[in-house]
């Protein structure tokens, strides 16, 4: 057993036993989360989601007292995420997992630090979202590098980043329009676990089922090639449809000669 894989082994069995002390005496939902309509898994995964934010609240706090301000954060992550990319290229699997692990708790406290100190600004919000993109393209990058010996590697990993950024660009273009839309089950939160874990697991998984370094790897990819492409159809419908419902309401008035007032 590889020391990466005990690592995350002994940090998962923590987590484990954090859950039931987090149900018990926690403080419960998060506001913060509540608020902004966090969700995983489509709902299904929200403890998760309000575990997550108890166990980061503590270090949220901590970066608020040293004066760490949300730019701190949105760099660091940054510079993880083009980390995660060069170990996994270079074939560290596990330890390209971690950087994406310590890049996504990034994106988590440069969010709630600029909402707690009320530095939250649209400068923040386009820098935010924006780095988010690059971060995970230079995942996806060292994915296609690592899996250039499967044959249909660099297709799937392709399918992938193309599909997360459809997903970021049908929501994007819908706010852009007056239109939000949330849903979908591979969002970001969703694709960023999938493939930290297939990144943690994938070496002694495979050998340990007899595959090809890898293996694991590209059915999780395969996952969310599939998943992202699902969730962009479905957004791209979903805003479609209301926005001929707003054309349509907005045509009425025309054909009774009042008229028409622009769109928004």
């Amino acid at each position: 057993m590889s020391n990466e894989l005990a690592a995350f082994l002994a940090l998962l069995a923590l987590a484990l036993l954090s859950m039931p002390v987090y149900a018990a005496w926690g403080p419960g939902r998060d506001a913060d989360a509540q608020r902004r309509g966090s969700r995983f898994l489509a709902g299904y995964g929200d403890f998760l989601v309000h575990w997550l934010l108890w166990c980061v609240t503590p270090l949220e706090k901590a970066s608020v007292r040293l004066g760490l301000t949300p730019d701190v954060f949105n760099f660091v992550g940054l510079l993880l995420g083009a980390l995660s990319g060069v170990l996994i290229a270079l074939g560290r699997l596990e330890l390209g997992g971690w950087a994406i692990a310590l890049g996504g708790i990034c994106d988590i406290l440069d969010g709630r630090i600029a909402r707690a100190t009320h530095a939250s600004s649209l400068y923040g919000t386009f820098i935010d979202s924006t780095l988010d993109r690059f971060v995970e393209t230079f995942a996806f990058l060292g994915l296609a590098v690592y899996l250039g010996h499967h044959r249909l590697g660099p297709l799937v990993v392709c399918a992938a980043l193309a599909g997360s950024l459809l997903v970021s660009y049908t929501r994007a273009r819908g706010e852009s329009l007056g239109i939000l839309c949330k849903e979908g089950l591979m969002q970001r939160s969703e694709r960023l676990v999938l493939t930290l874990a297939a990144c943690l697991v994938d070496p002694s998984l495979s050998r340990w089922m007899g595959r090809r370094p890898g293996d694991v790897l590209l059915l999780a990819l395969c996952a969310i090639a599939v998943g992202t492409m699902g969730t962009a159809t479905h957004r791209t419908l979903w805003i479609s449809r209301r926005l001929r419902e707003r054309d349509r309401r907005a045509a009425e008035p025309a054909r009774h000669g009042e008229e028409c007032p622009p769109a928004a």
